[in-house]
């Protein structure tokens, strides 16, 4: 029996068809929404082959994990990827999945006390949400409108309040209360309206110095109109992807920082009308919220480029010292700027300190350091 086919688009939603075509694959596996990932087989071992078999993804951003984190995965599907954070955070870690297909949330909540017992902990649990509006918990906002139908626009009106409220007083995931966000092939699917939004979120809900690891499909080139029209290639991972060059910038405008390519698939995962579809992982950071108003740091570029520009602009020559602010050198000293960047002493003239801006400075004449390097040859 094949699994049904989405709606067509425009008359539905990119939503509405990404809905529909997973509760099928959640009923009956569909090989085509898979890219070949290879998975460390020590953590598959523990989880049901249902949840392998009806999951989807194009990586595997759990590599890229720590022991005691707590991690936010998005669009969980039906848990492979947070039962296998749950073993590399282990028993002080926490993993949150959330997901907004019914069917999927059935497999992952009906699996997890399997998971718990085979390997002794439970640290995982499953929330109903769409992952570009997190403040909003659908199972919430099930229970307060059961035996409420909306009938009507009075009725609208008072759905939209109690979203508001709910989103205010009882969020899905709170502000700056994960240390990483992951997802597994789940970001091309939100509708292009919506994906600044999407990242915006993500930036929300990581603390500072947070970081997302986000598995994902790119393009080589924009996807023409009639292809982002067409369902089965939107809720299959191919027509939503954002071109490769717009993915990284779309963490950079919302206000992202040491944002990298951990991993880029050298071969193409599908080409539509001669455009190729890859699979890539991206690591980007949240930066500190603290006040800069530490000592000040003299930092030198070590290499190998020349010259470096960083997010917002600031160029960092090869060897030359620079004065930053403590929140930048604090910030030098943790990945990925760790290892780049080394802490000296002034020698001679005094180096004058950027405003505290984050990574985004001009150097300003006039404003001495007063020491202020860190020990050990890096900032932290």
């Amino acid at each position: 029996m094949a699994p049904e086919r989405p709606p067509s688009m425009p008359t539905e939603s990119p939503e509405s068809a990404v809905r529909l075509r997973y509760a099928a694959a959640a009923r009956l596996p569909e090989a085509a929404l898979c890219c070949p990932v290879d998975y460390d087989r020590r953590y598959l071992e523990a989880i049901p082959a249902e949840v392998i078999e009806k999951d989807y993804g194009c990586g595997d951003p759990s590599r890229w994990l720590q022991p005691g984190e707590t991690v936010l995965d998005l669009g969980s599907g039906t848990g492979k990827i947070a039962f296998i954070a749950s073993q590399v955070v282990g028993p002080r870690g926490r993993v949150i999945g959330v997901d907004m297909t019914d069917a999927m949330l059935e497999v992952a909540r009906r699996n997890a006390p399997r998971v718990a017992e085979r390997i002794g902990y439970a640290n995982v649990e499953f929330r109903k949400g769409r992952i570009q509006d997190l403040g909003l918990d659908l199972d919430a906002v099930g229970a307060e409108l059961a035996g409420r139908p909306v009938d009507g626009a009075d009725a609208f009106l008072q759905l939209h309040e109690l979203a508001e409220r709910l989103r205010r007083e009882r969020p899905l995931v709170a502000d700056a209360s994960v240390d990483v966000v992951v997802s597994n092939c789940v970001l091309n699917l939100v509708d292009a309206r919506e994906k600044r939004r999407l990242f915006a979120e993500i930036h929300r809900v990581l603390r500072a110095g947070g970081r997302a690891v986000i598995s994902d499909i790119v393009c080589g080139e924009d996807v023409p109109d009639a292809l982002r029209r067409d369902a089965e290639l939107w809720s299959g991972c191919v027509s939503g992807a954002l071109r490769e060059d717009r993915f990284l910038q779309a963490f950079e405008e919302a206000g992202f920082r040491g944002i990298r390519l951990l991993k880029r698939d050298a071969q193409p995962w599908r080409t539509v009308e001669g455009i190729e579809f890859r699979a890539v992982t991206v690591e980007a950071f949240r930066g500190d919220d603290l006040p800069d108003d530490g000592p000040p740091a003299t930092v030198v570029y070590k290499g190998p480029f020349r010259e470096v520009v960083l997010d917002g602009g600031t160029r960092f020559r090869r060897g030359d010292r620079v004065a930053v602010g403590s929140r930048t050198a604090g910030e030098f000293g943790r990945p990925p700027y760790a290892g780049c960047f080394e802490c000296v002493e002034p020698r001679g003239a005094e180096p004058t300190v950027a405003p505290a801006t984050g990574l985004s400075f001009r150097a300003v004449p006039g404003t001495t350091t007063d020491g202020g390097c860190c020990g050990g040859g890096a900032c932290g």
